[in-house]
């Protein structure tokens, strides 16, 4: 690694640093992506947790060997330790190395049950950064969150797809009589729950439903729900699916079902991160689809962020 494009990576990450950190502090926001894959040659995502930093690298094709791209690693650790004051010991590597073409969202990445709490908008989440593909807290939804809150108050709420449950806080947060949260991974709904419970949310009105989405709305919902929240995964083949789940083709069914599971004037916020996601308003049974993707991203995402956010009335 020459000195010289180390420095190039340096100043892009100091300038970057200067202007995020800047917009957070003004923000009060503790926990907020600081790099993205700005320079070609440094394809990282580099996010703060408060006094932690997770550093995972995009898979490609570098050309090193393994040694050479050992040492290559090892030369910017200092870098960033360095520009964001945070020591080497508290950078948590991750390589993020997906399955060609077909993830199971749920798979675990390695062992080490290292969970900390981290602060958003007066609410604790756990999060860990060595186990999973994901941290446990999705900050680009930080807005969508926030929304879902001040729209909560006397709702019931079902957040669908769930994950470790952030929305679900938000929505108890904001005053909702009833969270049901439903996903397929225990790991994950023990994770959902666990947030509720660290933030005295888990009581008689918070469900933890174990099932595949897609067969839990064919069988279950006879609740009229008013909020609901659906951020499916792309794509999932995960074993314990009666069918596999390709966003792009399933979404009208998903939604057109979902919205059967509400009542009349219900919002849905709906959002994917596929990319190349395309939404066709004919084909949802709704008496409004509008797309909020602009106002729900946040200042640290500006212009690198590939995931689409629709709000959605019943």
């Amino acid at each position: 690694m020459s000195e010289e494009k180390l420095a190039m990576f340096r100043n892009r990450l100091l300038k970057t640093w200067r202007h995020v950190s800047k917009l957070a502090k003004r923000q009060g926001v503790t926990c907020y992506r600081v790099y993205d894959h700005d320079l070609p040659e440094f394809p990282f995502c580099i996010e703060l947790y408060e006094d932690k930093v997770y550093l995972a690298e995009y898979q490609r094709r570098h050309g090193m060997s393994e040694e050479d791209h050992s040492a290559w690693l090892e030369s910017c650790v200092p870098v960033i330790s360095e520009v964001m004051a945070v020591p080497d010991e508290a950078i948590y590597f991750r390589e993020r190395r997906r399955k060609a073409g077909r993830l199971d969202q749920y798979e675990k990445l390695a062992s080490e049950q290292e969970f900390f709490v981290v602060r958003e908008a007066g609410l604790s989440f756990r999060v860990n950064l060595t186990d999973y593909l994901d941290t446990g807290l999705f900050l680009d939804h930080r807005i969508t969150r926030g929304m879902v809150r001040q729209e909560a108050v006397g709702r019931r709420v079902l957040n669908l797809f769930c994950y470790t449950g952030s929305f679900s806080v938000y929505a108890a947060a904001g005053g909702a009589v009833s969270v049901d949260s439903v996903d397929l991974s225990k790991t994950y709904l023990g994770w959902a729950e666990a947030n509720m419970e660290l933030n005295g949310f888990a009581g008689p009105g918070s469900r933890f439903i174990h099932a595949d989405v897609k067969q839990w709305l064919d069988e279950e919902p006879s609740a009229q729900y008013d909020l609901v929240i659906m951020d499916p995964p792309t794509f999932s083949n995960s074993k314990r699916m009666k069918d596999f789940l390709d966003i792009q083709r399933d979404y009208a069914e998903l939604i057109n079902k979902t919205l059967r599971a509400m009542a009349v004037g219900g919002v849905l916020y709906f959002s994917t991160n596929y990319r190349r996601f395309q939404l066709d308003a004919e084909k949802i049974k709704a008496a409004s689809v509008k797309d909020i993707t602009n106002a729900t991203t946040p200042f640290d995402f500006q212009g690198k962020l590939f995931r689409w956010c629709y709000r959605i009335v019943r």
